[in-house]
């Protein structure tokens, strides 16, 4: 495992999505070189990634309604993620264990970006 100190947050959500981008990153690189594949891989290394970088982002947001909207377009993401996780799987890209072990940490994600967005939401109506 890399360096803790480029580990930046110590929130579930922030650790999980960095985590999540990196096994993203090593399935890319994985359909690059096993398979030669350019154009499912960019998809899946450009929505993957782009959850964590959203999460980082809201981190500053402007104001409550920037947070809970940059915390919409990476539930978004996620979504669009498992879409291409399954196509991966569906097509033989990747194996069944691959995906097996993949599915659990975007669902995780997806549940807690959910719940982030309904707490802000309930917070922010207060």
């Amino acid at each position: 495992m890399k360096d803790e100190r480029y580990k930046a947050r110590d929130d579930l959500l922030g650790t999980k999505s960095f985590d999540f981008s990196l096994r993203i990153i090593g399935l890319y690189k994985y359909l690059i070189k096993t398979h030669h594949e350019y154009v499912l891989s960019k998809q899946i290394l450009r929505c993957g990634t782009a959850i964590g970088a959203l999460v980082s982002e809201g981190e500053f947001a402007q104001s409550k309604p920037d947070f809970i909207n940059k915390m919409h377009v990476a539930l978004k993401e996620a979504n669009e993620t498992r879409y291409w996780l399954r196509l991966l799987a569906q097509s033989d890209y990747i194996s069944d264990k691959m995906f097996q072990s993949l599915l659990p940490d975007i669902e995780s994600l997806i549940r807690l970006l959910v719940s982030t967005i309904k707490t802000a939401k309930k917070n922010h109506a207060k």
